[in-house]
């Protein structure tokens, strides 16, 4: 399995990474956090780390740590839109249960 970008993920990325002007993908991770004991984290790539897994989706590049990808495999980054409220939501296929504010999740 893989991580993948949905259509509109992908465009948002792509277009921040054309106005940051440098960068060559978007590297998703997860960190213990919260009360949940899990949270994502998101950083855009300036360099390539070795020991990352590399997925293409959507025309971007995605690299993940091999520590956090059992927890990562097989998601959806989606980028949505609701109201005046923008950003990315993680539709991760691993995730048991999550926080009541969405900021953790634990597997």
């Amino acid at each position: 399995m893989a991580v993948t970008l949905t259509d509109k993920a992908a465009k948002h990325v792509a277009n921040y990474l054309t106005k940051r002007g440098k960068g060559v993908g978007l590297r998703l991770g997860v960190r213990t956090s919260g009360c949940s004991g899990m949270a994502y984290k998101l950083e855009f790539v300036d360099e390539v780390d070795p020991e990352d897994m590399v997925f293409e989706s959507n025309g971007v590049k995605v690299f993940v740590d091999a520590r956090s990808m059992p927890y990562l495999e097989g998601m959806e980054l989606d980028f949505a839109r609701e109201g005046l409220n923008e950003g990315f939501k993680f539709n991760n296929p691993n995730v048991k249960d999550q926080c009541g504010c969405g900021e953790s999740f634990n597997v």
